[in-house]
C-alpha cells in the first residue's frame, strides 16, 4: 500500500460521502413533487377536466431537483472510479 492509494481511497470514500448528502435531498424532493404531480393528473382525469401540459413552477423545481441530484450522483460516481483507482494501481 502506497501512498498514493491510501490518498485515492481517502479521497474517494469523501467524495462518495459528499454526492450521497448532496443527492439525498434533492431527489427526496424531487420524488414528492413527482408523486402530487401524478395524483392532480389523476384527479383531473377522475373530474374530467383538461388539464395544461405547460411549464408550470412545479415542473421547473422538479427540473432544477434533478439537476442537483444528477450532480450529486456525479460527484459519488468520481468517488467510486477514485476508489477503483487506488485498487488498481500499484
Amino acid at each position: 500500500m502506497t501512498l498514493l492509494n491510501l490518498a485515492l481511497w481517502l479521497l474517494g470514500v469523501a467524495l462518495i460521502a459528499l454526492g450521497y448528502r448532496q443527492a439525498r435531498g434533492p431527489w427526496a424532493r424531487y420524488q414528492a413533487l413527482k408523486e402530487q404531480d401524478a395524483n392532480a393528473s389523476r384527479y383531473e382525469a377522475w373530474r374530467g377536466g383538461i388539464r395544461d401540459n405547460g411549464t408550470t413552477g412545479a415542473s421547473v423545481a422538479m427540473e432544477i431537483l434533478r439537476n442537483q441530484a444528477r450532480r450529486g450522483a456525479t460527484i459519488a460516481v468520481v468517488g467510486f472510479v477514485l476508489v477503483f483507482l487506488g485498487f488498481l494501481i500499484r
